[in-house]
């Protein structure tokens, strides 16, 4: 069964204590004291179905909206209206922003026949916050409440007989592992718990983590996973090559590390 894949590449920001995604250049650093990150929304392309696996970070960047995501896809020869369902690794903004815009002045959705698969409980959490410091992102949340075909996870789930979930924690408290696997192909993305290439042979606790132990701990499980029964790793905010391959281990050097897949659309 043919499948594509492709990272949606949106840009690359510095991104500071005051959490504002600020556009750099691909090639440069980021301010000081504050992370590089790129972000790369997933297509999966099946005979049956168009998956995304995170949608973006939409309207909630500086200088940036969902038009990206529109204009990237509009390359691969498909339009917001053939996205059939959005899988989300959990709800950080950067992550599903891209589900709902602005741009016309009033909010629509993004890709209004898409399906949109998410935890229960964290979607819950966000419902329930009173005190928003951003009411944008109030508004945002429950736009997507009110209109999102919306659809929950369990713990562990298998929307489709070629999508599985599993609910994974340490980056938040619900972030989830997505995994996309038919006979020939296998893609595995676990959003910010492992995001980049080099954290593959890294052991760290991140502050930024809801349970940085947690997430260092299912990190080392999935490069494992990933090198043992041989899945393409996503990494969502990889600047220069989303899509890898774990190809062999050694104890003292770890893993190496393979590209994979199409360039990012640039």
């Amino acid at each position: 069964m043919s499948i594509h894949v492709h990272p949606l590449y949106e840009g690359t920001f510095s991104v500071g204590l005051d959490k504002k995604f600020n556009r750099i250049g691909r090639e440069d650093p980021p301010a000081r004291g504050a992370l590089k990150i790129s972000i790369n929304p997933f297509l999966i392309q099946t005979p049956e179905r168009n998956y995304l696996f995170d949608a973006g970070i939409g309207d909630f960047g500086e200088d940036t909206s969902t038009e990206t995501i529109k204009e990237n896809l509009g390359r691969l020869g498909l339009t917001e209206y053939d996205i059939t369902d959005i899988f989300t690794s959990h709800l950080h903004y950067d992550h599903i922003g891209g589900l709902a815009g602005k741009g016309s002045g009033y909010w629509e959705l993004t890709f209004p026949d898409a399906r949109v698969w998410v935890s229960k409980r964290e979607w819950n959490k966000i419902q329930e916050m009173e005190d928003y410091s951003d009411a944008t992102r109030a508004e945002f949340a429950s736009f997507l409440d009110a209109r999102a075909d919306l659809h929950f996870y369990e713990e562990e789930d298998r929307p489709y007989p070629d999508i599985e979930v599993r609910h994974i924690g340490g980056h938040t408290e619900f972030s989830y592992l997505l995994l996309f696997q038919n006979e020939t192909e296998r893609y595995l993305m676990a959003g910010d718990v492992l995001a980049l290439r080099s954290e593959v042979n890294r052991t760290f606790a991140a502050k930024y983590d809801y349970d940085p132990k947690e997430s260092m701990n299912i990190r080392r499980e999935l490069t494992h996973k990933a090198h043992r029964e041989g899945f393409t790793i996503m990494g969502y905010h990889d600047s220069h090559q989303p899509l890898f391959n774990l190809t062999d281990y050694d104890e003292n050097q770890g893993f190496t590390i393979k590209k994979a897949g199409p360039e990012t659309l640039v």
